[in-house]
């Protein structure tokens, strides 16, 4: 038999994908009143008849006391928190679809990594544009695959509120059991810190996938951290930020474990596959293709340096040839560190 809800809120994550998934079931671990919500109501059936997201995370049981539903409207009006996990490039148009249901004293958190295409806005910007009157609002990021946390293996990542009371307010229903969090109150670094990472594993995909080795991993982990502290200093984010879960946390993980959907579209390149035919192996959105587009536009906007997320801009966008693009980062012109 479950157990009691021990914060007496009602929490829904939408987006069925395999980390919306997974945030869910630490939610419904943590002992908390959960509804997972879902476009797809064959994909919601499924789950509420076996109790795994079989699609998105073969074989992994999800708690008992998880809630599904495909019901968009009826699920917001009755919850107080509601966790986004959908990806990025939708967001404004979530938003403006479910705003005449969502109340200003709704907590609104988003588990999205990746920056507006067009705009390259970070996700709380577009928040702030599309609910200008809700208040509690918070982001929640770090190195985390979402089949580890669906394990419940030991996890720990960052939420980020405009507060330190939302911050830990949104930690609360989170931190339980192996899954640990802190908090922080630089929304913009932990999503660019989020964001960025997603290039820079495209980039150690191919650079791996050509068989440069550790040695090359390692530059590219380094000076691509160097770049994601630069852009975001000049946009107004906490240095210490990118030290942390969200920056080098994150991008270690990222760019060094076959987990990741963005590692998996470098090293398809890397092999001579185009970018759909990298999408349809890996069969999940891969949000670093999208972001790669915005960072380079706004490197050229702050005037900042950024040769990792250039070549990667222009492997993917220019059909530079992943080797060319190698090969120029290192015939680049020595220079201090």
């Amino acid at each position: 038999m479950p157990e009691k809800n021990i914060s007496g809120r009602k929490i829904a994550v939408l987006g069925g994908g395999s980390w919306g998934t997974a945030l869910a079931a630490q939610v419904a671990r943590a002992h908390h009143d959960i509804v997972l919500w879902d476009i797809n109501p064959e994909h919601i059936k499924n789950m509420q008849q076996t109790h795994i997201n079989q699609q998105y995370l073969p074989d992994i049981p999800l708690p008992e006391s998880l809630k599904f539903s495909d019901q968009l409207e009826n699920t917001i009006r009755k919850s107080d928190t509601l966790l986004i996990a959908i990806p990025s490039h939708a967001v404004r148009g979530f938003l403006q679809k479910t705003k005449p249901w969502i109340h200003k004293n709704q907590h609104i958190v988003w588990a999205t990594k990746g920056l507006e295409e067009g705009s390259a806005k970070p996700v709380h910007q577009v928040v702030a544009e599309e609910l200008p009157d809700c208040q509690f609002t918070a982001v929640v990021s770090g190195p985390t695959f979402a089949g580890e946390v669906a394990k419940n293996l030991p996890t720990a990542v960052t939420v980020a509120a405009s507060s330190h009371d939302i911050a830990n307010e949104v930690a609360s229903f989170l931190h339980y059991g192996n899954f640990r969090v802190y908090t922080s109150e630089d929304m913009l670094g932990v999503e660019l810190g989020g964001s960025l990472k997603n290039v820079l594993a495209i980039a150690a995909g191919i650079a791996d996938g050509l068989g440069f080795g550790a040695n090359t991993r390692a530059a590219l982990i380094t000076r691509g951290l160097h770049e994601i502290m630069n852009l975001g200093q000049a946009m107004g984010a906490q240095t210490e930020t990118f030290m942390g879960l969200a920056g080098m946390g994150d991008l270690i993980l990222t760019c060094t474990d076959n987990q990741s959907r963005n590692r998996r579209m470098g090293l398809a390149l890397a092999k001579g596959s185009n970018i759909e035919q990298a999408r349809a192996q890996i069969g999940q959105a891969v949000e670093g293709v999208k972001t790669a587009k915005e960072a380079w536009l706004l490197a050229q906007k702050y005037k900042i340096e950024m040769p990792i997320t250039e070549q990667v801009y222009k492997v993917l966008y220019e059909n530079k040839a992943p080797k060319d693009a190698v090969h120029d980062l290192l015939d680049r012109q020595s220079r201090p560190e």
